[in-house]
């Protein structure tokens, strides 16, 4: 028997995300975020499971891009950070991979680049992230060389990231969006040539019908969670894509005064029971989860005692009226949100999702 630990991968939960993701923005297109090996959920899986509701992918750089269309996924793809080099650019016309563009070395890459045909070409703005993207001021004139290469199929499109859309009180989205909108009337002196617009993460297509424009980009709703602290109506429609799952692997009853794992962090107060998990940091679960941390055992939430082991954790079980060896154990899913696991480590639910390594086992079902 193997290791029972593994990432159960929902793919009608993903298609169900997505198509929420539709519904709420009906007049924009709606591309799936699926870097970071799809958030940890498996890049070329979920982009498969997509293919025929997805009119386009966003990765991160091109290896990712690259790897796709070895798997056959034949949708343009966006490199979210641009590329790195003018050999980038050639390879990007020649697989159809779309690229932003966010500094001035990037765009003269383009439009110096000997090109067998034209690319699309999104121009990235900072609108306030301060992280990527060409300032407002100059946003017109790189518009403009942009629009006036014959390397640069048109149109173009103009996209901006929100920095605090998950928090729904915070003014600085609206900041942003008034960013963006200034400089999109900078470019009124082109005419019919205007850009289409990117505008939308996941907290936004969920909250923000206004930021809504020709296309969106949803991440982390995609794969069940989200971004809200607080309940919200729409996001409470998501379903959790990854259940992470294991089983009791050995236990033991232990006296009062005893202590459980390294360094002998947590003492039992009474006689307790322990059960002990195959999964540990080894397997993406953090360190740094505190005593208390919920742990679902047959359904039940019992609390995680002791330090975080590279392959096992331990668990006080005493609450049980029945546990024995080869029960098993939800570590986040749909009963148990990786987003609340997270916040008792200080993390958030996306870190926990996207350094899961390779060794455990992701199942598609």
């Amino acid at each position: 028997m193997s290791r029972p630990t593994k990432a159960l991968i929902n793919l009608d939960a993903l298609r169900s995300n997505y198509r929420l993701a539709q519904a709420l923005a009906p007049n924009s297109q709606t591309m799936p975020m699926v870097k970071a090996n799809a958030y940890g959920h498996g890049m070329v899986p979920v982009a498969t499971a997509l293919a025929d509701l997805a009119p386009a992918f966003g990765v991160a750089c091109i290896e990712e891009a690259l790897e796709l269309r070895k798997a056959g996924i034949t949708q343009p793809i966006l490199l979210l950070e641009g590329t790195f080099s003018a050999e980038e650019v050639a390879i990007a016309a020649l697989k159809n991979i779309w690229m932003m563009v966010e500094n001035h070395a990037q765009k003269e890459a383009i439009i110096n680049t000997e090109l067998p045909m034209s690319v699309y070409v999104w121009l990235g703005l900072d609108s306030g992230m301060h992280r990527l993207g060409f300032q407002p001021s100059d946003i017109a004139d790189v518009y403009g060389q942009l629009l006036n290469s014959r390397n640069v199929h048109k149109p173009i499109v103009l996209a901006s990231h929100f920095a605090c859309a998950e928090d729904l009180q915070n003014s600085y989205t609206q900041q942003q969006l008034d960013s963006f909108n200034q400089a999109l009337a900078s470019l009124s002196e082109y005419g019919d040539a205007q850009p289409l617009q990117s505008l939308a993460n996941s907290a936004s297509i969920l909250a923000r019908p206004d930021t809504h424009r020709d296309w969106n980009r949803p991440g982390y709703m995609l794969y069940g969670s989200s971004p809200f602290d607080q309940p919200h109506s729409n996001a409470d429609k998501l379903q959790a894509v990854m259940t992470l799952t294991s089983a009791v692997i050995s236990l033991r009853h232990i006296a009062a005064g005893e202590v459980v794992g390294y360094s002998g962090r947590w003492r039992a107060d009474k006689p307790s029971t322990i059960a002990t998990i195959a999964i540990g940091y080894g397997d993406g679960y953090p360190r740094g989860a505190p005593n208390g941390t919920p742990v679902l055992v047959n359904g039940v939430e019992c609390p995680l005692v002791g330090n975080v082991s590279m392959d096992m954790i331990t668990v006080d079980v005493s609450a049980l009226t029945r546990v024995a060896i080869g029960d098993p154990v939800e570590l986040w899913g749909p009963n148990l949100a990786v987003s609340r696991v997270a916040k008792l480590c200080n993390t958030i639910g996306y870190e926990l999702m996207t350094r899961m390594p390779a060794r455990v086992p992701r199942i598609y079902q």
